[in-house]
C-alpha cells in the first residue's frame, strides 16, 4: 500500500494524522466512557476511539470526540447519566469527580480506571502507556509514545536555542467568575516553564484573584490566557482593562498571546507540540 493509500485509511478509521495509530488496531469491544480532555485524546491516539459510547464537556478533541454523547462536567459529573450509556468502563483523570459519584458507579460493577494529574512530560508517557494497556492495544502505546518523543526532542531543541527567560503571566478567565493567575503547581507554570519562559507569579500554589497589585508585582513581559478565555473576557482590549496589566510591560506592548485550553493546559499526546507553539509565540 502506498503512503498516501495508507494516510488515508488512518484518517478514515479516526486515527490522529501525526501519530498514524489506526482505530482498527484497537482490540478491545469495550462500552467505554471517557472523563478528560487529555484522557480521551489518548483514547484516540492508541486507536481505540471506536469503543467510546460517551465523554465530559471537556472533551474536545479531536473532532470525533465532540459527536459522543455527553456526561457533562468531569467535576460534575452523574451516575445516571453514565450508568445511561451502559459502559463496561469509565477511565477518567484522577481531577474527575464528585468522589461519591464515582463510587457510585464502581458500586453497579462499571470499573472506574483513573489516571494521575502530573504536569509532566513523563506523566504523559505513563498515562499513554496507561490507557494502551486498559483497552489491550500496548504496541499501539509504544508507537504513540514514540511519536510524542520525536515531537519532545524537537520542543526542546527549539527551547534551548532561544535567547532570555521571559516573565509570563498566565491569567484564567473560565466559567464567568473573576480572572486568576497561575502560581506553582499548575499546568499553565509547567509549560510556561517547558517552553523556556518563567511564570511571573511566584511563592504561591495554585490560583489566585488577579489584582492591580498581583499584575504589577509579577512584571509580566507576556501575558498568557487561553482562547476560550480571550474570548469570554472580550478581547485583549477589555481584558487589558482589568486592574493593573495595561500597566505592566506586556500590557503596554499589547504582548498577550492566546491558545487553545485543552491544547495548552490538556497535557494530551499534543503536548510537545503546544510546547513548540508556545516557545515559538514567547521568543519570537
Amino acid at each position: 500500500m502506498s503512503p498516501v493509500a495508507r494516510r488515508r485509511l488512518l484518517l478514515a478509521a479516526g486515527a490522529f494524522p501525526w501519530l498514524g495509530v489506526s482505530a482498527a488496531r484497537a482490540q478491545s469491544t469495550r462500552r467505554a466512557v471517557s472523563v478528560g480532555g487529555a484522557v480521551t485524546e489518548i483514547v484516540y491516539a492508541v486507536g481505540a476511539g471506536s469503543s467510546l459510547v460517551g465523554a465530559d464537556s471537556t472533551s474536545t478533541f479531536p473532532a470525533q470526540a465532540e459527536k459522543l454523547p455527553r456526561v457533562g462536567y468531569m467535576r460534575q459529573l452523574s451516575a445516571e447519566g453514565v450508568l445511561s450509556l451502559k459502559p463496561d468502563l469509565l477511565v477518567a483523570t484522577a481531577e474527575a469527580g464528585p468522589p461519591a459519584v464515582l463510587s457510585q458507579i464502581e458500586s453497579t460493577g462499571v470499573p472506574v480506571h483513573r489516571l494521575a494529574v502530573r504536569h509532566s512530560i513523563e506523566s504523559l508517557r505513563d498515562n499513554v502507556r496507561e490507557v494502551a494497556g486498559v483497552f489491550g492495544v500496548p504496541d499501539a502505546g509504544r508507537h504513540v509514545i514514540a511519536e510524542i518523543d520525536a515531537q519532545w526532542a524537537k520542543a526542546r531543541a527549539r527551547v534551548a536555542a532561544a535567547p532570555g527567560k521571559p516573565r509570563v503571566l498566565f491569567v484564567l478567565a473560565h466559567g464567568g467568575g473573576a480572572p486568576m493567575v497561575a502560581g506553582d503547581g499548575t499546568a499553565a507554570e509547567a509549560m510556561i516553564s517547558y517552553a523556556g519562559g518563567v511564570n511571573a507569579v511566584r511563592g504561591m500554589q495554585g490560583y489566585k484573584p488577579l489584582t492591580a497589585e498581583a499584575a504589577l508585582a509579577a512584571a509580566p513581559d507576556v501575558i498568557l490566557i487561553t482562547q476560550q478565555g480571550l474570548d469570554e473576557a472580550g478581547g485583549i482590549d477589555r481584558l487589558l482593562a482589568r486592574p493593573g496589566l495595561a500597566l505592566t510591560a506586556a500590557g503596554r506592548a499589547r504582548r498577550v498571546f492566546a491558545m487553545d485550553a485543552l491544547y495548552l493546559l490538556g497535557f494530551g499526546p499534543r503536548m510537545p507540540g503546544a510546547v513548540l507553539d508556545l516557545a515559538a509565540r514567547l521568543h519570537g
